[in-house]
C-alpha cells in the first residue's frame, strides 16, 4: 500500500474522508485508480474520459515530479499538487461572510445555498468604464466570488462624471486596476482578476471560456458583436446594456434556448450612425441605471430565480422616465446562434463614429499634423479654412478658434458654401469623421483637402494640454 496526498479542495468536492489516503499498485497511475474505485466522485476530478490525467495536477514523490505511469520503489509516498491562483473556499460561508450577507441569506429562495451559488460564480465583466462601474460595484458587494475585469483604457477626468468605481486617486491608472482597488475595498472576501487589454478575435475564446457568464459593458459594435459570438458558440449567458445620451437597453442573450444579439440586430448600423458617448453624451447617472439592471439579471442567472429578459429588449427613456418592452425570438437563420449557423466573420472594422481601424483613409499628403495646422492658423490665418465636423454639442466642450462647424452629416448640403480653390482643414474629435469628410469633399472636386491627424484629442496632447476633452 502506498500513501497519497491530495489537495485539501480537492478532498473537499470529492467527499474523501480525509486528504490523505492509501492504495494499492505498482505505478502512481495504479494507486490513484484503487483509491478512485472506492471514492467515484474523485475520478471525474483527476482523470478525462480517455483515461489521462489532467494537466492542472502535478504527480510528485520526494520533492519530485514522477511519471504516472512508472514504477513506484516501496514505502513512496505521492503527493498531488493542484495549480492555484489564490481562490477561494467555494463549499462554506465564514461567520463574517455570513455576518456580511444577512440580508441576502434571510431572503426566501436565496438563503446560505443560494449566497454558495453566488461565491462559486464566476462573472467576465468586459469593459469597466460607465456600464461596468455600476456592474461590477454591485457584483463585488453582493458576493460574487470570482469577476473578471477586461479593460484596456486608463481613468481620465472625463471618465469621473459616469464611472463611479474610478476616482481622482486612480487618474492615469488602468481601468481594471482601479476597478480592482475599489472592488476588494469594497469586498476583501472576492476574487478579482484583471485583463489589460482590448477584447479581439486573438483573446476572446479563451477569455469567455473561464467565466460561467459575461456582461456586456462594451461601447463599440465590433466587440459588442465580437463578445456575442463567442458567447453563442460557447454557450455562455451574456448580460447587455448599452447606452446613449439619455435612453438605455438592457437583455439578456445566449440563455436557456433564447435568442443572441444577432437576432435582434443581425448587423450594425453604419458608423456614422453610431456615434459613442464620447460624441453623443450621455447623462451622467444614465449608466448607473443600465448597469444595475445587468448587474440585477446577473444575480437572478446564478440563483436561478425570477423571469430573466431573455428574448426581451428593456428599454429606459430617462427624460420621460418611462420603461417599455420589446419581445423577440430565435431567428432560425441566426449567423450566431441557429443549429444551422455558419461561421461568422467577426465584424471587427465595425465601429462607432469616433473608433477608427487604425489604418488612413487617405495618401499621406491629405493629413497634417496639429503643431503644422497650428503654424498656418497663426502665419496666415485669411488662408485657412478650418472645419469642424463635429455635431455643435461637441463644440461645447472644446474648439479651435475662428473654424466653421459643419457637422458630417450637413455636408453634402452645404458644399456650396465652401470654395473649392481653398484649401480646407478638416477636424474632428480623433480623426475619423475629418477622414470621411475629406473623402467627401475631394469626391466634389475640392483638391485641397487636409486632415488633422488625430484630431481635437490629438491637439490636446500635443497643443494645448489645459483645453478641456471629453
Amino acid at each position: 500500500m502506498k500513501a497519497v496526498t491530495f489537495p485539501e479542495v480537492l478532498a473537499k468536492v470529492a467527499r474523501l474522508p480525509a486528504n490523505r489516503l492509501e492504495g494499492d499498485g505498482r505505478t502512481t497511475r495504479e494507486v490513484i485508480e484503487d483509491i478512485c474505485a472506492r471514492h467515484d466522485k474523485l475520478r471525474a476530478h483527476l482523470f478525462y474520459e480517455n483515461n489521462s490525467l489532467k494537466e492542472h495536477f502535478l504527480l510528485t514523490s520526494a520533492g519530485s515530479l514522477v511519471d504516472p505511469d512508472g514504477e513506484l520503489p516501496q514505502g513512496s509516498e505521492i503527493d498531488i499538487m493542484l495549480a492555484t491562483s489564490g481562490g477561494l473556499d467555494v463549499d462554506h460561508l465564514s461567520n463574517d461572510e455570513i455576518r456580511r450577507y444577512v440580508r441576502h441569506i434571510t431572503l426566501p429562495g436565496v438563503g446560505r445555498e443560494g449566497q454558495l451559488r453566488l461565491k462559486r460564480a464566476r462573472v467576465l465583466v468586459i469593459g469597466t468604464g460607465g456600464l461596468g462601474s455600476p456592474v461590477c460595484l454591485y457584483l463585488a458587494a453582493a458576493g460574487v466570488g470570482t469577476i473578471g475585469l477586461v479593460d484596456f483604457d486608463v481613468v481620465e477626468t472625463s471618465n469621473l462624471q459616469r464611472q463611479v468605481v474610478h476616482g481622482n486617486s486612480t487618474l492615469g491608472m488602468p481601468k481594471v486596476e482601479s476597478a480592482k482597488r475599489r472592488m476588494q475595498d469594497l469586498n476583501a472576501n472576492i476574487q478579482v482578476n484583471t485583463f489589460t487589454c482590448a477584447i479581439d478575435g486573438d483573446n476572446a475564446a479563451d477569455l469567455i471560456g473561464q467565466y460561467d457568464m459575461v456582461v456586456d459593458g462594451t461601447d463599440n459594435f465590433s466587440s459588442r458583436y465580437l463578445v456575442n459570438d463567442v458567447c453563442a458558440s460557447l454557450g455562455k449567458p451574456l448580460v447587455y446594456g448599452a447606452i446613449h445620451r439619455f435612453e438605455g437597453q438592457m437583455s439578456v442573450f445566449n440563455h436557456g434556448g433564447g435568442p443572441c444579439y444577432r437576432c435582434l440586430f443581425p448587423k450594425s448600423p453604419p458608423a456614422e450612425l453610431a456615434p459613442n458617448c464620447s460624441a453623443g453624451g450621455v447623462i451622467g447617472v444614465l449608466p448607473g441605471v443600465v448597469g444595475l439592471i445587468q448587474a440585477t439579471e446577473v444575480v437572478k442567472l446564478i440563483l436561478g430565480i425570477g423571469e430573466s429578459l431573455s428574448g426581451r429588449l428593456l428599454r429606459f427613456d430617462a427624460l420621460a422616465m418611462r420603461f417599455s418592452e420589446v419581445g423577440f425570438k430565435r431567428r432560425p437563420d441566426c449567423q450566431a446562434c441557429s443549429p444551422a449557423r455558419a461561421v461568422v466573420a467577426i465584424e471587427m472594422e465595425v465601429g462607432c463614429a469616433n473608433l477608427g481601424t487604425g489604418r488612413p483613409m487617405l495618401a499621406e499628403e491629405h493629413y497634417v499634423e496639429p503643431l503644422a495646422l497650428k503654424r498656418v492658423m497663426e502665419q496666415a490665418p485669411e488662408e485657412v479654412v478650418v472645419i469642424d465636423v463635429r455635431e455643435p454639442n461637441e463644440l461645447e466642450v472644446c474648439g479651435l478658434q475662428g473654424s466653421l462647424n459643419i457637422p458630417l452629416a450637413d455636408l453634402e448640403e452645404r458644399l456650396s458654401q465652401l470654395d473649392p480653390d481653398m484649401t480646407h482643414y478638416l477636424v474632428c474629435y480623433a480623426g475619423v469623421r475629418a477622414e470621411r469628410a475629406a473623402m467627401t469633399l475631394i469626391g466634389n472636386g475640392f483638391p485641397n483637402v487636409k486632415v488633422m491627424s488625430g484630431g481635437m484629442k490629438r491637439w490636446v496632447r500635443d497643443i494645448d494640454p489645459d483645453m478641456p476633452i471629453y
